[in-house]
């Protein structure tokens, strides 16, 4: 694939590498920035693509690394933030009332970063579970078992939701 093709493949995946952003960051604005820092990777090393390989798990792979890249980072942070200025006191959240749809995103944002990483390559980005496997660097076995976890967190925490509605 030459390089021009190997471009437009590439602005042909924006959409879901966009979705797949939007799910880890939970923020519309710093998914475009994730976005765009795994497109300036990935248009930087295009000389180490290798032609015959799934270009959608190369793109992925650069943007989960560059989205755990940055978590570390603000971890770092936020580290050095607290040691020098006290910690404010949360403002307790604003209550209301939300669609089914709403609930289940939420839901979905509570589940621990690697199940719902997991569940969104499977589920919401169609990937099969040995490419998300590909992606994550895990046996295909743990994809399994983190959708399964997932789903079963979900499945729980929807019906506490609907029964706390119905009360």
């Amino acid at each position: 694939m030459n390089t021009p093709d190997l471009r437009a493949a590439i602005v042909a995946l924006l959409p879901d590498l966009r979705g797949y952003a939007r799910f880890v960051t939970r923020d519309r604005t710093e998914a475009d920035d994730l976005v765009q820092e795994a497109l300036v990777r990935a248009l930087g090393a295009l000389h180490q693509f290798r032609p015959g390989t799934n270009l959608r798990a190369w793109l992925f792979v650069i943007l989960r690394n560059a989205f755990f890249e940055q978590a570390r980072r603000r971890r770092t942070e936020r580290a050095l933030l607290e040691r020098r200025v006290p910690a404010e006191e949360p403002a307790p959240p604003a209550q209301e009332t939300r669609s089914e749809l709403a609930d289940l995103e939420g839901q979905i944002y509570i589940l621990p970063p690697l199940l719902r990483e997991s569940l969104v390559l499977v589920a919401a980005q169609g990937m099969s579970y040995e490419q998300a496997a590909e992606i994550c660097n895990v046996p295909v076995g743990t994809i399994k078992a983190r959708v399964s976890r997932a789903r079963a967190s979900l499945a729980r925490s929807m019906q506490r939701v609907t029964t706390q509605s119905e009360e």
